[in-house]
């Protein structure tokens, strides 16, 4: 059981995207004042392919007056290496934009790169706010679980982890480390020492699935989740993506539903709507 969970644990993304796609006009322009970073999380990328990983959310959101770039991040990064790349990301935006700030908007594992490249390099005076969705501040579970394996600690798993990184197109893929740093041990000691800046806005939507059968690819990671931590996505328990002061909760998504991922509307959500009222939220906030 134990191993068939790990296993969708890893095959959680590789599914094709849906081919479906429903366009929805919006008659008035967003105005936001600073750019909006899109930063994914594990095994998603932004750096071309035949997937959409966000689905139909840049195209929504620049259809309503909003730049929208992507953070280019790692895929399998660690958060120290992934946030020298938002680093080098940020600082061209600003450049080409010729802003003072930017929205960083932040999915999954992709949230904890930005809290901690914020606090790394002392960005607080750049980034006006980050708005982290499905984030595993407290530690993922899963993590947990893939970590107490035996077999992910021999040095033939490690070496095969590193080749499959390479082959994914990463700059520094670190898949072992990666999945450390997800567990809950290791992110109490990342949320004491990595401290919030009080210029920037903060804010945790995230999702939770009604069912097992909500997605089928998470049927058995929820099951899990549900049994040891409670309501969840499929991949993230709701504990632990409660975080800040600013907390939404979305019934009926599960964790790639709320990326859009399929390009397709769920529980009558049209999923761009979400990130629409996040630009709309943070414009009223002088965003």
């Amino acid at each position: 059981m134990k191993w068939l969970i790990v296993i969708c644990i890893i095959l959680q993304f590789c599914g094709c995207a849906s081919a479906g796609y429903y366009t929805k006009e919006y008659p008035q322009n967003i105005n936001l004042k600073y750019p909006v970073i899109l930063v994914h999380g594990i095994i998603a990328h932004d750096r071309g392919g035949i997937i959409d990983f966000w689905g139909r959310i840049p195209e929504t959101l620049e259809k309503n007056g909003i730049e929208v770039f992507f953070g280019n991040t790692d895929a399998w990064g660690s958060y120290e290496s992934n946030a020298e790349i938002l680093k080098d990301t940020v600082d061209r935006v600003l450049l080409e934009t010729s802003s003072d700030k930017v929205n960083i908007i932040a999915h999954s594992k992709g949230g904890l790169d930005s809290r901690y490249f914020i606090w790394k390099y002392d960005y607080g005076g750049k980034v006006a706010s980050l708005t982290t969705i499905s984030t595993p501040h407290h530690g993922a579970e899963l993590a947990d679980l893939v970590f107490q394996q035996r077999i992910v600690h021999t040095n033939m798993t490690r070496r095969a982890l590193d080749v499959f990184g390479k082959f994914y197109g990463d700059i520094n893929p670190d898949i072992y480390n990666v999945n450390y740093q997800l567990t809950t041990e290791n992110m109490m000691e990342f949320n004491d020492i990595v401290e919030i800046d009080e210029r920037v806005f903060y804010q945790s939507i995230y999702a939770a699935k009604k069912n097992q059968f909500n997605d089928l690819l998470f049927f058995f990671s929820y099951l899990y989740l549900n049994r040891v931590a409670g309501d969840n996505d499929g991949v993230v328990s709701e504990v632990s993506a409660r975080w800040s002061s600013n907390i939404t909760r979305i019934d009926g998504l599960s964790h790639r539903d709320i990326i859009d991922y399929k390009k397709v509307n769920k529980s009558e959500i049209f999923i761009p709507d979400i990130y629409l009222n996040i630009a709309r939220d943070l414009s009223n906030r002088g965003y």
